[in-house]
């Protein structure tokens, strides 16, 4: 009997986490592993905006794909998904075609823009390790320049992030304590810069606790960032941003508008044939594809509902990486014998950054965190991240451990 193929879509944390379970657990012998990534290296996705505010080297934010492999029972392939074609048991590279008997999505998100004018040509998404940096050089191109013109441009100190979720308010808690010393830097007085939160709701990090909400607000306001709830991006332009709040426009001058205010499935998804709902796949118990039992699907391209509340579990890499847990167990199932397994969440807690040194969120069941102790949680919770995906060896060489900041 010939090996079983396993192709797995994606480094990101649900496919990476998939392949070191199934590496571990399978034998040369007992299947195929392929594991494609348009990259050589995984990023920790959760390390992003500080890799864009400038507080984090890039470097230090991903790491090769074959030292997180075996490569006696992983084949890694660098290429780019083109489509995905379930009905033939098929995925299209840009340089060739891989057959499967068992397929892993694991492709991760794409910005979503809800038709907002201008936003795809003008705005910064916080997406990969190039785009993150983009974002850093641009702003310090931005206060480079600013004291090397004739005419001073206020726009250039105007920096509006988009959404007030996780990956906003993160983003802003980095520039926070980056714009002092960028400041320092090029001779510029702080007061002359503004960070702008444009947040559609009435309130930043829906769904939080409202007393760590308070708290994060607090926190970044005593640190300049200004926030605009319940107002609508409403244009994008190269020089600066309309919004709508209480029924009032306002333009805002700037050349720097990060966007972070929602994200979809990979489009390869909604443009194969397997059944979505809204880009997603709304898979089974086992994480399977209803309409094709050989293709499991996780992280950002999996639509699970959380019954309690009756609406999806958001996009995290806590549950991205629970759910690539199942799916290997399935998998070596599937191939080995034994039972299925259904998927159910366990919520281990949630903790927000804020900056290097402060940061909330609640665990263990709700208990609430703020300041310095919920940053040493953050860390700890980036650093068992590290730990899922490469062992000791990789929490040693990229991991977090400066506890006092």
């Amino acid at each position: 009997m010939s090996q079983p193929k396993i192709v797995v879509l994606g480094a990101g944390y649900g496919g990476l986490t998939t392949v070191a379970k199934l590496q571990k657990k399978l034998g040369v012998n007992d299947a195929h592993i392929t594991l494609v990534n348009k990259h050589d290296y995984h990023y920790e996705s959760t390390w992003l905006h500080e890799v864009a505010a400038g507080t984090l080297h890039h470097d230090r934010g991903r790491m090769k794909i074959t030292d997180l492999i075996n490569s006696a029972k992983v084949n890694f392939v660098q290429d780019t998904v083109t489509a995905i074609k379930p009905d033939e048991k098929k995925v299209e590279l840009t340089n060739g075609v891989l057959e499967y008997d068992y397929l892993v999505v694991a492709l991760g998100f794409e910005a979503a823009t809800f038709g907002i004018p201008g936003l795809l040509e003008n705005a910064f998404t916080i997406g990969s390790i190039n785009q993150s940096r983009l974002i850093r050089q641009h702003i310090e191109y931005q206060f480079a320049k600013y004291n090397n013109e004739s005419v001073q441009k206020q726009e250039r100190l105007n920096i509006v992030v988009g959404g007030g979720g996780f990956t906003g308010i993160e983003f802003l808690g980095e520039l926070a304590n980056r714009v002092p010393e960028l400041c320092e830097e090029y001779d510029i007085d702080r007061s002359k810069v503004r960070l702008i939160n444009v947040e559609a709701m009435d309130t930043i990090m829906p769904g939080f606790d409202p007393e760590l909400i308070e708290y994060a607000m607090n926190s970044l306001e005593a640190r300049g960032v200004e926030f605009k709830l319940g107002a609508f991006l409403k244009e994008c332009r190269p020089d600066g941003i309309t919004i709508e709040q209480n029924g009032v426009r306002e333009d805002i001058p700037t050349l720097t508008t990060v966007w972070a205010a929602g994200v979809r499935a990979n489009h390869l998804v909604e443009e194969s044939s397997l059944e979505d709902n809204r880009g997603k796949v709304e898979v089974d118990a086992n994480l399977r594809a209803p309409s094709h039992k050989d293709v499991f699907v996780v992280g950002d391209c999996a639509l699970i509902w959380n019954k309690e509340i009756d609406r999806p579990y958001p996009p995290t890499a806590q549950i991205a990486m629970q759910e690539a847990e199942i799916c290997a167990h399935n998998l070596i199932a599937l191939i080995k014998g034994g039972e299925l397994e259904e998927f159910e969440f366990i919520n281990r807690g949630t903790v927000c950054s804020l900056g290097e040194k402060d940061a909330m969120g609640s665990i263990f069941g709700g208990k609430k965190l703020f300041g310095w102790s919920a940053s040493v949680m953050k860390k700890v919770i980036d650093n068992r991240a590290l730990f899922k995906i490469g062992g000791v060896g990789l929490v040693l060489k990229k991991g977090k451990f400066n506890i006092f900041g």
